[in-house]
C-alpha cells in the first residue's frame, strides 16, 4: 500500500519540498520520465502524457527473429564469405571463423540483444541507464548506420537494374554487338567493398562498366546522373519507407517475405549449382583444406572481421530489435541459433556460388582464379556471366538478382528502423503523437536518398568505394565492439549484468559469456583493430584532398559527445539508480532497499 506524504508546513518549506522533489538528482524515472508515488505502485501502471502512443512490442516472437535474420543476413553472406573461404585455405579458414563466433560474435550478439531487452530502449538511450558516460557510444553507431544507409541503398539500385534487364529476350551482357561494347576485352574490376583487394578479371564487363555506371575517369569527374539508376534509387528508397513507416507494426510483417523468401531463391540456386557439369571442380576450390594458411595472420583477420560484419555487431541493431521483446523472452537461446543460421546460410551460399564458378571455369577452360572474385565483382560481373551460359537465362538471373534485393532490401530497411527507434526514445512525447514519426522518417529518407544521387552519377563508384573504406569497414564496427566490452565487462559489471540477465530468462548463461566480455573480446578486438590500420592499394588512386575528406567522415562518428566536460561526469559512469524494462520498475523499485538516489559507487545495488 503506498503511504501519501503530505508536504511540510510553510510556504517556503513547501517550495523546497516541490523543488527538490522534481530536481535532476531527486527525481524517480519510469522508463526516462518523471513518476510519482503512484507511478512505482505495485499495481499501478506509469503514467503516460494523454495522445501518446505506446512504445508497443513485437506482435509474436517470430516477428522478432525473422527481423533479425533479415538484419544480419545480407549480400555480403553471398559475396563476401564464400571468397573468403577459398581465399583463405579452403576448409581451413572454418577454424579461425568458428573461434571468432564463439570467442566475440556470440558473446557480443547476446550482449547488444539482452541489453535492449532488458532496459526496453534503443541503441542511444539504453546507455544512459547502464553507463551514461559511454552514451557517445549510441550516437556514433547511428551515424555510422546514416552513412551506411545512403550509400548501400546504391547496390540496391543496381540490382534493381540488372532485375528489370533480365525480363528481356536476350540478356544484355550475354552477347555484344551493342553499343556499349567497346570491341576489345578490358582488364576491369569495379573498385572493392569491404576491404577486399582488387583482382583483374579476363572477361568483358562492358555492360557493367558502359552500360549501368559509365565510369567516369575520376573522382574529381563525377559526370552527369545516370537516370535509370535514379529511377531505381528512389524505388529502393520508397520501399524501404512503406516497410517500416508503421514501426515495428509493418517492420515484422514484412519480415515473414523478405526474410524467408530468399532462403527459397538460394535453395533453387544451389538444387541449379550442383547439377551443371564441373560444380564438383568449384566445390573442391571452396573447401579443400590447406593447413599451411593457419600460419598467416591474414587469414585470421579476415575470419574475424567477417563475424563482425555479419553479426552487425557494433551498429545497435540488435539493442533496438531486442528492446522490443516482452521482459521474459529467452533472449539467450535466440541469439544462438540466429548466429549459428547466420553463419550456415554463408557456408551453403558459398556452395550454390563456387558450384557456378565451377561450372564457368568448365566451360571457359580457364582456373577458378580468374574468375573468383568478391564484393559486387561477384554479383555484377562474374555471376551473370555464369548465367548467361546457363538454359533458360533470364530465369536463374532473376532468381539471382531477386535474392540479392531481398537480403539488401532487409538489411536497409532494418537499419531504418533502428534509427527511429533511438529517434522516438530520446523525443517520445514529441514523436509518439500523430503522425510525427511517419513525417520524420519520410524527412530522413529524402534527405538520404538526395545525398545518395551523387553515388549514383558517373564518378559515384568512386564515392561509394571511399565511404566504404573510411567509415563502413571492420574498423568501426571493432571499436564500437571494444568499447562496448568495456562498458560492460570493466564498468558496469558482469556479475551485476548476469544477474539483470537471469532476472529475464530466468537462469544463469555459460560463466564463459562473461570472461569473454571482460578478456577475450577485448583483446581480440584491440589486436583487430592494430592490424587494421595499414595501406590498401586500390587499382584507383585517389587525390590527397578526397582521403582527407574520408578520414574526416570517418572520425566523426568517433568524437560524439553529449555534453562538456564537468565534474557531473564522474557520476556518469555509474547505472541510474531505477532502470530497466518498464512492466518491471515499479515492482522492483517498491520491494527494493530505500537507498539514496545518488549512487555512491559503481557495485551499488537497486
Amino acid at each position: 500500500q503506498c503511504v501519501l506524504v503530505a508536504p511540510p508546513k510553510g510556504f517556503f518549506f513547501f517550495f523546497l519540498y516541490t523543488y527538490l522533489s522534481t530536481s535532476d538528482m531527486g527525481e524517480m524515472t519510469v522508463n526516462g520520465k518523471n513518476g510519482t508515488c503512484a507511478d512505482f505502485a505495485p499495481n499501478a501502471h506509469p503514467q503516460k502524457p494523454k495522445h501518446v502512443e505506446e512504445r508497443g512490442n513485437w506482435a509474436t516472437k517470430a516477428e522478432f527473429i525473422l527481423t533479425v535474420m533479415g538484419a544480419i543476413i545480407g549480400p555480403g553472406n553471398v559475396w563476401r564469405f564464400p571468397y573468403l573461404c577459398y581465399r583463405n585455405g579452403g576448409g581451413v579458414f572454418f577454424i579461425p571463423y568458428i573461434l571468432f563466433i564463439f570467442a566475440c560474435g556470440i558473446p557480443l550478439f547476446f550482449l547488444e540483444t539482452a541489453l535492449g531487452q532488458y532496459t526496453s530502449q534503443g541503441g542511444i538511450t539504453c546507455w544512459r541507464k547502464i553507463c551514461p558516460l559511454f552514451q557517445g557510444m549510441g550516437y556514433a553507431s547511428h551515424l555510422i548506420i546514416s552513412f551506411s544507409a545512403t550509400s548501400y541503398i546504391t547496390i540496391l539500385a543496381w540490382a534493381f537494374f540488372y532485375l528489370f534487364s533480365s525480363f528481356s529476350a536476350e540478356l544484355p551482357w550475354a552477347t555484344c554487338g551493342h553499343y556499349w561494347n567497346t570491341g576489345a576485352y578490358l582488364s576491369f574490376h569495379l573498385p572493392f567493398i569491404h576491404g577486399l583487394p582488387p583482382s583483374p578479371t579476363p572477361l568483358p564487363p562492358h555492360f557493367t562498366r558502359h552500360r549501368v555506371l559509365n565510369i567516369s575517369s575520376g573522382i574529381e569527374d563525377l559526370g552527369s546522373l545516370r537516370w535509370e539508376l535514379v529511377l531505381c534509387l528512389i524505388l529502393s528508397w520508397v520501399i524501404c519507407y512503406f516497410c517500416i513507416w508503421k514501426g515495428i507494426k509493418s517492420t515484422g510483417k514484412v519480415a515473414y517475405f523478405t526474410a524467408t523468401f530468399p532462403y527459397v531463391m538460394l535453395f533453387i540456386l544451389l538444387i541449379r549449382g550442383i547439377t551443371l557439369p564441373g560444380a564438383m571442380d568449384g566445390l573442391v576450390y571452396y573447401l579443400y583444406p590447406d593447413l599451411s594458411r593457419l600460419s598467416d595472420a591474414q587469414v585470421w583477420m579476415d575470419a574475424g572481421t567477417q563475424v563482425f560484419f555479419s553479426y552487425a555487431i557494433g551498429l545497435s541493431f540488435l539493442t533496438s530489435l531486442g528492446s522490443y521483446n516482452t521482459f521474459n523472452n529467452d533472449c539467450y537461446k535466440d541469439c544462438f541459433y540466429l548466429c549459428l543460421l547466420n553463419s550456415g546460410t554463408s557456408i551453403v551460399a558459398g556452395v550454390a556460388i563456387f558450384s557456378v564458378l565451377g561450372f564457368m571455369t568448365y566451360e571457359q577452360g580457364v582456373d577458378i582464379s580468374e574468375v573468383a572474385a568478391s564484393g559486387p565483382g561477384l554479383a555484377f560481373i562474374v555471376y551473370p556471366r555464369a548465367v548467361a551460359a546457363m538454359p533458360m537465362p533470364q530465369v536463374w538471373s532473376v532468381c539471382f538478382f531477386l535474392m540479392i534485393i531481398l537480403l539488401g532490401l532487409d538489411s536497409q530497411f532494418v537499419g531504418l528502423e533502428c534509427l527511429m527507434t533511438s529517434l522516438v526514445d530520446l523525443f517520445p512525447s514529441y514523436l509518439q503523437r500523430g503522425h510525427r514519426r511517419e513525417l520524420v522518417l519520410l524527412a530522413i529518407c529524402c534527405t538520404c536518398c538526395s545525398l545518395g544521387l551523387l553515388l549514383v552519377t558517373e564518378g559515384g563508384i568512386y564515392l561509394l568505394q571511399l565511404l566504404d573504406h573510411h567509415v563502413c569497414s571492420g574498423t568501426t564496427l571493432l571499436l564500437l565492439s571494444l568499447c562496448q566490452s568495456i562498458s560492460i565487462g570493466w564498468i558496469y559489471g558482469t556479475d551485476r549484468f548476469y544477474g539483470n540477465i537471469t532476472e529475464m530468462i530466468g537462469y544463469r548463461p555459460h560463466p564463459i559469456m562473461k570472461y569473454c566480455w571482460r578478456y577475450i573480446t577485448p583483446f581480440i578486438c584491440f589486436v583487430c583493430i592494430l592490424f587494421n590500420f595499414y595501406v590498401i592499394a586500390f587499382t584507383y588512386v585517389y587525390p590527397l584532398w578526397a582521403n582527407i575528406l574520408g578520414w574526416f567522415i570517418a572520425t566523426s562518428s568517433y568524437l560524439c559527445r553529449i555534453k562538456a566536460d564537468s565534474l557531473s561526469e564522474r557520476s556518469a559512469v555509474y547505472a541510474h539508480v531505477q532502470w530497466g524494462f518498464v512492466e518491471t520498475i515499479s515492482i522492483r523499485s517498491w520491494n527494493a532497499p530505500r537507498i539514496s538516489l545518488v549512487q555512491t559507487g559503481i557495485n551499488s545495488i537497486y
